[in-house]
């Protein structure tokens, strides 16, 4: 007896040492899911020139550019409702922002379909950092709140490194990672010799850095000028700060690429990277112009072989819910919705709230708008929606102009319902040095492709030949050679609408 406890002993610490020498193993399928603020696709893997993203590029280098992804609304809350709902704003009930006092927010039984719920009915241990920007809080609801500077994604990754390589390593993790750059904001750069001055995009001033930053500086002689804008100097200054603030988010996803690798995760870790909308400039941001609406889409998947392609299917914001949650394995196929889905009656007569509210709009929400484009991924050949539909109601609450669209590959019809009134300025955008020079100089003053009052005031229908004028720069609504090509596209939006389930498709009868 004496001598097997002396064995055991000896054997005791053997043990404990094989076991520290056997590597942790990490929970398979992760997906860290970053979203930028005001981000149009000006990255060099999408082919602009003047872009410094290294990091993204690398991604997309092994993985998968979408060429042809579309927010559906540009506007901040509208679209992050889309994001994480699978289900068109116009029908979220998150029709315009949810800060201060605009206060618009998602119906309550949205719960069933959240992104962050059903990953995390789908076993994974789900995270948020920077930019939130929905309601309510209970429908969109992660686990873990990580608190970050949103306008440093190097600081905001550091912040991360602890879910990310956390002991429970049972469960995959899902991070959603939302910067705040290159959002407007900060003031504006005194030191620069123009009387208007360019906003700062959240850039330091002169010449700052922030923490932990190597910040990427441009000159505005050699940035991109976007045909919806027009190439004056003030319009270079403000490209010049907004290039630098969107390389500042390229340093932070390549931080979050090095503590993927640190901890063994990068094989293991699905990477999507977009934004809410089209940059902040008049033209793009709370437009349903190209410039609104087309946004970056880039995606790695370590598990599929095929990599390291552009895909042109046509993909959509509504998309994104269904997509990550067939990735984790979540979706049931048949139905589109989620495959252990939470029952929304249930859930709040359990928590005893929310039982006397109008939670569904009276019509249930069951099923997913979107549709997972993860086939996509294996195959640069494959084709996803036939046509998109973008639905723009509010931005601020001042800001009431709803416009609704229908775009495939040949045309794009725009109906602005409340065309009789001005178009409405977002206050930053309206302030922007880029639109002032112009404003300055009149109503003729030329604005990318259209003029200032052109811009201001617009006419019902707006119909683009996307083939042969893809900056959008003849409206055909009135021409009558394509009188029928406008018949057939008021047709298709109708049916968009009554698919999606568009209030303001009763506009088409009284108005």
């Amino acid at each position: 007896m004496p001598q097997r406890t002396a064995v055991a002993a000896i054997a005791a610490p053997l043990v404990v040492l094989f076991l520290s020498c056997v590597p942790v193993q990490s929970a398979e399928r992760n997906v860290i899911f970053v979203i930028t603020d005001d981000e149009s696709p000006t990255l060099g893997c999408y082919g602009d020139p003047a872009a410094k993203t290294p990091a993204i590029d690398a991604i997309a280098k092994d993985g998968v550019v979408f060429d042809r992804a579309f927010a559906t609304t540009a506007s901040c809350s509208a679209s992050r409702s889309v994001v994480m709902s699978g289900i068109h704003n116009h029908r979220n009930g998150q029709f315009g922002h949810q800060h201060h006092y605009h206060k618009f927010a998602s119906f309550h039984d949205i719960v069933s379909l959240s992104l962050p719920r059903v990953m995390a009915r789908a076993g994974y241990r789900t995270g948020h950092i920077g930019k939130y920007h929905v309601a309510p809080e209970a429908v969109y609801h992660f686990d873990t709140y990580l608190k970050g500077n949103g306008r440093n994604a190097v600081e905001m990754a550091n912040k991360c490194e602890d879910f990310i390589k956390s002991n429970d390593r049972d469960r995959p993790f899902f991070l959603y990672f939302g910067t705040s750059d290159p959002h407007r904001g900060g003031g504006v750069d005194k030191t620069s010799e123009s009387e208007l001055k360019p906003n700062l995009f959240g850039n330091k001033p002169n010449r700052g850095s922030f923490p932990g930053v190597e910040e990427t500086f441009f000159d505005p002689s050699e940035v991109t000028v976007p045909p919806f804008l027009p190439d004056t100097a003030e319009t270079r200054e403000e490209l010049a700060q907004y290039y630098q603030s969107c390389s500042r988010v390229d340093a932070g996803v390549a931080r979050l690429v090095e503590i993927l690798r640190e901890a063994d995760l990068y094989e293991k870790t699905l990477i999507v990277f977009t934004s809410d909308h089209g940059m902040a400039f008049a033209g793009g941001k709370t437009t349903v112009y190209e410039g609104g609406l087309h946004v970056p889409m880039v995606v790695r998947d370590p598990y599929q072989e095929r990599r390291g392609f552009h895909s042109q299917a046509m993909i959509s914001h509504i998309d994104i819910t269904p997509s990550l949650l067939d990735f984790a394995g979540g979706l049931d196929h048949q139905k589109n919705a989620p495959k252990n889905m939470l029952s929304a009656k249930k859930f709040w007569q359990e928590r005893d709230e929310a039982l006397q509210e109008n939670r569904n709009g009276n019509h249930p929400f069951d099923q997913y708008h979107g549709r997972s484009w993860m086939p996509c991924l294996s195959d640069p050949d494959r084709p996803h929606h036939d046509a998109i539909m973008a639905s723009h109601t509010f931005h601020e609450i001042q800001m009431y102009y709803p416009m609704r669209v229908v775009r495939d590959d040949k045309y794009k019809l725009i109906w602005n319902i409340a065309h009789p009134l001005p178009y409405p300025f977002a206050s930053d955008l309206w302030a922007a040095s880029s639109w002032q020079a112009q404003l300055a100089k009149g109503n003729d003053a030329p604005y990318g492709q259209m003029t200032v009052g052109r811009y201001v005031q617009r006419p019902e229908f707006e119909l683009y030949d996307m083939a042969t004028d893809p900056h959008e720069s003849t409206n055909l609504a009135d021409s009558p050679g394509h009188a029928d090509v406008l018949e057939a596209y008021q047709a298709k939006l109708k049916q968009l609408q009554k698919k999606y389930q568009d209030p303001w498709i009763m506009k088409w009868d009284y108005e």
